[in-house]
């Protein structure tokens, strides 16, 4: 009676989620391979025409925001700026303003561009309108459905927090009654042998096995993106597990020498000579002078678990404050890799790959599981016929 009552909510849940499941999955694929992607499909963009290797050839980053600023129109402002430091490669600034409110892709950003400049000869090579760029498109239709954040973002997070009821669901209807080893070979293995609608019922029951633990986890980092309160809570969970000993606050750091005129110049300058073997940087540009100046040293590209964060008075130039993922506590690394985790550049292309491919799986879950209703319907249907 209680299995009962779980296949009833299991299949009314998959198929009332069915499609953004679908939708949310299979873009979520296209998402995965997007930093190998870019560079292949976009190197006019994204490689310089002539590489350089020495750092001290680069020119001042407000000379370059100055020039990505001037190829933007009047009102659309840079914001974020992300450098990238192989000596081949351009940097990108971005300008973004969105409305919470809005409802729809459009309406939601009122603009969204990229302007790709070779940092170190001041060459604007691209000016990218992100905002119909098919990444980003597919991006924003695997975060919202491109209906906005407003709606797009509850009914995605809603939908992915269903579909881990019915991954857990399923589990328990695969479940055998009994343990034998031709019943558990019969769940656990295809016989490509039988008839389609027996392929079927396996391809959902037994993939829909292989691919839980790799689901729940892309699932649940997904669900991090929308609802930020339930990072919050995890990352909080796991800092009680762990040490929960407080490391004291650095207050000892270098001094930033003040040889340009503009402080983040100086604060880029040392986190260069720092970290020469970083792949990127970070700044989020800020608006007001009496706000910290933060840059965040990636020292992997693909890989935002791996850092160091660093913050600097404006006024002063001096570095205030300190993080790094080193020292950071248990539950704050776990958080700082939830984007590693859901897109699977935590293991290298491998941890992709299966990512990629348990994306596959969950897409096809929504597909394989309404053809199993609809077959029982068909045959529900045929019953009542014979008894009339």
């Amino acid at each position: 009676m209680i299995k009962k009552g779980i296949l009833w909510l299991h299949k009314w849940l998959g198929l009332f989620t069915g499609l953004v499941v679908f939708i949310v999955s299979l873009s979520g694929c296209f998402y995965v391979f997007y930093d190998e992607l870019k560079l292949i499909i976009y190197p006019q963009k994204y490689y310089t025409h002539e590489p350089q290797s020495d750092h001290s050839k680069l020119l001042p980053l407000t000379q370059l925001i100055d020039i990505a600023q001037k190829a933007l129109p009047e009102g659309e402002n840079i914001s974020r700026a992300d450098l990238y430091l192989s000596p081949n490669r351009t940097w990108v600034f971005r300008a973004v303003k969105t409305n919470e409110h809005g409802i729809g892709h459009h309406q939601y950003f009122t603009y969204h561009k990229r302007v790709f400049v070779n940092p170190y000869s001041g060459e604007v090579q691209v000016v990218e309108n992100s905002k119909t760029e098919f990444f980003q498109v597919i991006l924003q239709l695997h975060m919202n459905l491109l209906l906005g954040k407003k709606i797009g973002h509850w009914v995605v997070g809603i939908s992915i927090i269903i579909f881990i009821i019915t991954l857990l669901s399923g589990i328990v209807l695969w479940w055998p009654k009994k343990w034998s080893f031709k019943k558990l070979k019969r769940k656990i293995w295809f016989d490509f042998n039988v008839k389609w609608k027996r392929l079927n019922y396996d391809l959902h029951q037994i993939l829909g096995l292989y691919s839980l633990i790799f689901a729940l986890l892309i699932a649940t980092t997904g669900i991090a993106f929308t609802f930020p309160s339930f990072k919050e809570f995890y990352v909080n969970a796991f800092n009680q597990l762990g040490d929960t000993k407080k490391l004291p606050p650095q207050n000892n750091f270098d001094y930033v020498p003040q040889n340009q005129s503009k402080t983040i110049d100086n604060a880029l300058h040392y986190t260069l000579s720092k970290h020469p073997q970083a792949e990127m940087m970070s700044i989020r540009l800020r608006k007001s002078i009496a706000e910290s100046q933060d840059i965040q040293v990636r020292f992997s590209e693909e890989r935002t678990g791996e850092f160091i964060w660093y913050y600097f008075n404006q006024t002063s130039g001096q570095i205030e404050k300190l993080k790094q993922s080193q020292n950071a506590p248990i539950g704050d690394k776990i958080g700082a890799m939830n984007y590693d985790l859901h897109v699977g550049s935590y293991g290298g292309m491998l941890t992709k790959i299966l990512t990629f491919i348990v994306g596959l799986i969950c897409a096809s879950l929504p597909i394989t599981g309404t053809i199993i209703w609809i077959n029982k319907m068909k045959k529900k249907k045929k019953k009542i016929a014979k008894a009339k």
